[in-house]
């Protein structure tokens, strides 16, 4: 089933929220994709919001970046 356009801008914030939390961790797509079990391909897709990421991926992003759920998803 297609996207709707609400659920296309989710996830394009939340990519958003995921590589600004890993800029200001000083980490690269490869070392937080690494750390997380991800290959650095999906990681980009999740950050440019192209795909649905399962909650149990989100919060190992969100333990290794150090940051609380909030920050992944609130507006930047």
């Amino acid at each position: 089933m297609p996207r709707s356009r609400e659920q296309t801008a989710l996830l394009k914030r939340l990519g958003e929220s995921v590589q600004r939390e890993r800029l200001k961790a000083g980490l690269t797509q490869e070392k937080l994709a690494g750390s997380v079990g991800l290959y650095p391909r999906s990681l980009q897709k999740i950050e440019a919001g192209e795909i649905n990421v399962p909650v149990t991926t989100l919060d190992r992003i969100r333990s290794v970046l150090g940051c609380k759920w909030g920050n992944l998803l609130d507006k930047p």
